[in-house]
């Protein structure tokens, strides 16, 4: 996310009707969009391996994951975010084929220019929405893989997979993997 925002408010269905025709991803924060940077291979590496890891796990489900393209709305916040990874599950989420707002997992693949937001305000933001049971933080400098995880409280509790570890595991889907797939072709970037 690029640090300032274009000047002007703009309402949600303006928003929705400028993404709809725009060349480049917009965030939209409490009435202000922010334009999206591009990726590194790594980033798109992980986010690809994990989607297509996950296509062929849900599939006949009723579930469905999306990449990179489609919106997460926290309508409580008035903000629209685009995760790397999500899945939905909920019936309702078939209604908006713009945007998901009953996720059950969200994935974000770190960049240097997004980690301290993915970890911290936009973290913040997503535990707002109710149906979310997992929050995933893929690290592209290192095989580490941080799943936090709401417990029965409604507390967040971190489960930490690294390179030491032969596989990760989803609970929100049922879904556990090898490292080794999830990091398939991928050139680590340098610390």
């Amino acid at each position: 996310m690029i640090a300032s925002p274009q000047q002007n408010y703009v309402t949600v269905e303006e928003f929705l009707q400028m993404e709809e025709q725009s060349n480049i991803k917009h965030e939209y924060i409490d009435g202000y969009i922010y334009a999206m940077a591009g990726a590194l291979d790594p980033h798109v590496t992980i986010a690809g391996n994990l989607f297509a890891l996950l296509r062929n796990h849900i599939r006949g489900s009723g579930c469905r994951v999306y990449i990179a393209d489609m919106k997460a709305r926290i309508e409580s916040l008035n903000r629209f975010y685009y995760p790397d990874v999500m899945i939905t599950c909920d019936q309702q989420d078939r209604e908006t084929p713009g945007y998901k707002r009953f996720p059950c997992l969200i994935v974000e693949v770190l960049s240097n220019s997004t980690e301290a937001f993915d970890r911290g305000d936009k973290f913040a933001d997503y535990q707002t929405l109710e149906t979310l049971q997992e929050y995933v933080l893929i690290n592209t400098k290192r095989q580490r893989v941080e799943c936090f995880r709401r417990n029965e409280e409604g507390l967040w509790v971190l489960q930490t997979y690294t390179s030491e570890h032969q596989s990760f595991r989803l609970n929100s889907v049922d879904f556990e993997e090898t490292m080794a797939a999830l990091y398939e072709d991928v050139v680590f970037e340098q610390l």
